[in-house]
């Protein structure tokens, strides 16, 4: 029988998002396969976890391009952006506590691609006048990271409605948590 390593992959990553934990048998489960099979595909953790690195970065890369993030105002660049990147919030929740990825000369060029197309957008906000100048695209990129993997986890947990995911990630990364006064 061969075995589908997308749906391995996928497997894996629905299950790690919500346990990060999760040991190797526990991921053979949940791909229905025994942990022989997932080990001749992947020899450890480690080779799972970089797999999962692979598909989150194209999946975030194919998400925006989704989001055109050229088009229009940054901030609603931001808001389809946001949307756009819903589908792969948890993968990405799971990938930033995986500090092995970000560690040394090996870091998966495709976070800097990320990080490059993420900052250009905050970096014309701040240009076209948008967007606080205090506050660097790398910050805006990374606060966007965090605020997307907080988010995912308080979904999973049930803490947040899925349908809030969005709408609250970009009004706190855009609004700020300052009540403003009313003119």
């Amino acid at each position: 029988m061969a075995v589908d390593r997308d749906h391995v992959l996928r497997s894996a990553a629905a299950l790690l998002t919500r346990k990060s934990t999760a040991t190797m048998d526990e991921v053979a489960k949940a791909a229905g396969i025994s942990r022989a099979t997932l080990h001749r595909h992947f020899a450890g953790r480690d080779a799972v976890v970089r797999a999962l690195e692979s598909l989150g970065i194209a999946e975030c890369e194919a998400a925006l391009d989704a989001a055109r993030l050229d088009e229009g105002p940054a901030q609603e660049a931001v808001r389809r952006m946001v949307k756009a990147l819903e589908g792969a919030a948890g993968l990405l929740a799971f990938l930033y506590t995986e500090n092995q990825l970000f560690e040394g000369d090996e870091q998966h060029e495709g976070w800097a691609r990320l990080d490059a197309r993420i900052g250009a957008v905050f970096r014309r906000g701040q240009e076209s006048g948008e967007f606080r100048i205090d506050l660097t695209p790398a910050w805006l990129t990374e606060a966007l990271y965090g605020l997307m993997a907080s988010g995912a986890w308080a979904v999973t947990e049930g803490r947040v409605a899925a349908k809030d995911f969005p709408y609250m990630i970009v009004e706190l990364l855009l609004g700020g948590a300052l009540r403003r006064e009313e003119s």
